[in-house]
Formats: structure tokens, C-alpha cells, sequence
């Protein structure tokens, strides 16, 4: 016989810092304050359809009494970000039901928290979503895990890029994640003294962008200079690679051969596509403040019988949405005239033109 609530917890989707902390806070305040039993579930669904659990306690995975979930990367549970898991919901909620699961919580950004809203309406789950992306784009909260340590992240690397640039006189290009939202090629940009931010809310024109680089070289003696751009940066046409042929490059490297061209070959440029190791290192301070707030709330709200929630960050404090409310606001894009983007344009950085809406608007327009 069952003599504990048992709950479970699975992180889904791309891992950041930030995942393990919450998972600390979640197995923290269910044991020490409701006394349940807490079960990871290892690799999100994939565990749920495989009936798989790891028992957590509070120290499982202590060292000489440390706690390693405060500061570790990545995630314990493992994660997954792909599959039909749409395809496989009977045999889901057959291993839901074969745990003994009395409530379950979901560490994911809006794709993973909407497949699992889903499941636990099927299912009848009594369910709590905690947000976690580095792409700060899930709705109605201000901060959600993992987000910080990807815009510190960002900007080591500008701070050491610069110096390089400085060195050489050369234009330095920098990728950043983001999907369809700028939150973090905006923020890691300001943050680390980028002269070009191009995200994808905001349309711009390569003409724009070397005028914007003679402008530094002639009037202020700048013969470098650092671009940031987000992965799904559009130009004034929204720009598509039909219009020449299957990509061979990303759009980091792509920006840099149109500036090539554009210029006639005269400014030196180097790409440096960051990719995954944004989401990889130790979770910055506010990132394990938020994330521990999140596990303890998440926990409170199963206690008081919710369900079909996410915790969010608001005003200084954690408050829940119903998850419908968030899904249907997700993702939560840019304004491309909130105060960070009139911030950035009064440092002098060009950050795209959101008047320009077409091709005969368009001044410059070239292709890969």
C-alpha cells in the first residue's frame, strides 16, 4: 500500500542552467515540508512511456555533505527535445498510471509545457509547469531559468571577442540562439558593448549595417567593430533562402559574406557561432534564486490542489497562470519598441529598421 504522496518531475526540452536547482528545491520543500516521496522521471516522456523513476532525496547526491544540484549544469533527469510524443499518448498515460503518480511537475519552455498540458488533460493529471528556456520567450513571465546564465554566457564571450577585434581591426560577427525572439542577442548585446544587435522582431538592411560600420571608422577612429546577431535575424524583406537556393552557411556567416560583398572585400570579418555552449556552465545567482523559488512554488501549488498551472516571475515575487493563458501568449516576442530597444539605439547601436516592411522600401538586398 502507497502511504506517501508520490510526485514526479521531468525536465524537457534543451537543457540550461539552472534545471538542477529546481529540481533541489522541488525534492527540498515536498520531503521537508509535505513529507512525499519524489520521483524523477528520467528523460522527460521517454521515461513516463518506459515506466522509469529515480527516487530523490533530499541528499542523494550529497559529497561529504555538498550539494552538487545548487551549481551543476545540464540536468540529472536528462531531457529530451524530440520525437512524436503526440503518437505514443496511450502508452504515456499507462506509465503515468503503472508509477503511482499522484502529481506530476514540468521543467520545459512553451513547446515542451504544451505537449505536457496536453497529456495531463488526458490524462487527468494534476499538473504544475515551471518555465525554463534561454530564450526568455515564454509568456507572462519576467525571468524564467536558465535565461541569465545564457546572457552571461553571451557576454564573456563578447568582452574576449572584443579585445581580439580591437587587436586586429576586424568586424566580428557573434550568433546567438533565440529561435523567432531577440531577448537574448538584445540583452547579452547592450550588455556587452555590441555596435550592430540584429533580431528577428526588428527587420534590417546590410546597406544599413556597413553605414553603420564607416560611420565608426570615419567619425570616431572605431576600426572594429562587434555584431550580434539572433539565429532567426530577418532583413526588411524577411528575407528567405528560396529566393537562392538550400542555405550553405548560418546566418552569422551569411551576414558576414554580404558585408563582404557589399564592401568589396575591404573589412575583415570572423564569425563566431556560439551555438550550445550557451546553454551549457555553472547557473548564475539570480538563475538559482529563480529557479529554487520556482520548485518551492511549484510544490505549494500541488499542496493546495492545483492544476494546470505554470509559476511565473512577476513584480518580485512568484505568481501562477493558467498554462492556457501562457500557450496561447507564447512565444513572447520583442517590442521592437520596448525600452531596452530605444536603450540600445541611444548608445548609438544600430538595431534594424522597423519602418522598412518591403522590398520597395528596401534599399539593399543581397543574397548567400
Amino acid at each position: 500500500m502507497k502511504t506517501q504522496k508520490r510526485l514526479g518531475i521531468l525536465t524537457s526540452g534543451g537543457d540550461c542552467p539552472g534545471l538542477n536547482t529546481v529540481i533541489r528545491a522541488v525534492v527540498s520543500n515536498a520531503t521537508l515540508t509535505y513529507d512525499w516521496q519524489v520521483l524523477g522521471i528520467p528523460y522527460a516522456t521517454k521515461g513516463l512511456l518506459e515506466t522509469k523513476a529515480i527516487p530523490l532525496s533530499l541528499h542523494c547526491l550529497d559529497l561529504r555533505g555538498i550539494d552538487p544540484l545548487l551549481s551543476m549544469g545540464g540536468t540529472i533527469l536528462g531531457s529530451i527535445n524530440q520525437g512524436d510524443t503526440m503518437t505514443q499518448i496511450d502508452d504515456i498515460l499507462a506509465g503515468y498510471q503503472a508509477l503511482e503518480l499522484d502529481a506530476l511537475i514540468g521543467i520545459g519552455g512553451d513547446g515542451s509545457l504544451g505537449i505536457l498540458n496536453e497529456l495531463s488533460k488526458k490524462g487527468n493529471w494534476q499538473f504544475i509547469g515551471i518555465p525554463k528556456t534561454i530564450d526568455n520567450d515564454v509568456a507572462l513571465t519576467e525571468r524564467v531559468v536558465g535565461f541569465d546564465t545564457a546572457v552571461n554566457t553571451v557576454v564573456d564571450a563578447l568582452n574576449r571577442l572584443t579585445y581580439t577585434a580591437a587587436s586586429h581591426d576586424r568586424v566580428m560577427i557573434v550568433e546567438v540562439m533565440g529561435r523567432t525572439a531577440g531577448h537574448l542577442a538584445l540583452h547579452s548585446g547592450i550588455a556587452g558593448g555590441a555596435d550592430v544587435i540584429l533580431i528577428p522582431e526588428i527587420p534590417y538592411t546590410i546597406k544599413d549595417v556597413c553605414d553603420h560600420l564607416r560611420l565608426l571608422r570615419n567619425r570616431w577612429g572605431r576600426r572594429f567593430a562587434i555584431i550580434v546577431v539572433a539565429e532567426g535575424a530577418k532583413t526588411a524583406i524577411d528575407f528567405s533562402y528560396a529566393s537562392c537556393g538550400q542555405p550553405t552557411c548560418g546566418i552569422g556567416q551569411q551576414i558576414a559574406e554580404e558585408i563582404r560583398s557589399y564592401s568589396n572585400q575591404h573589412i575583415d570579418i570572423r564569425v563566431s557561432v556560439l551555438g550550445h555552449i550557451q546553454r551549457g556552465g555553472i547557473p548564475s545567482a539570480l538563475d538559482r534564486l529563480i529557479a529554487t523559488a520556482f520548485g518551492k512554488a511549484a510544490v505549494d501549488l500541488v499542496a493546495n490542489g492545483q492544476s494546470g498551472k505554470m509559476v511565473a516571475w512577476q513584480n518580485n515575487e512568484v505568481v501562477a497562470f493558467p498554462l492556457e493563458t501562457v500557450l496561447s501568449q507564447s512565444p513572447a516576442l520583442v517590442d521592437p519598441n520596448n525600452y531596452l530597444v530605444q536603450t540600445a539605439r541611444s548608445l548609438g547601436i544600430y538595431i534594424g529598421n522597423p519602418t522598412i516592411q518591403s522590398l520597395e522600401e528596401s534599399p539593399y538586398l543581397s543574397c548567400c
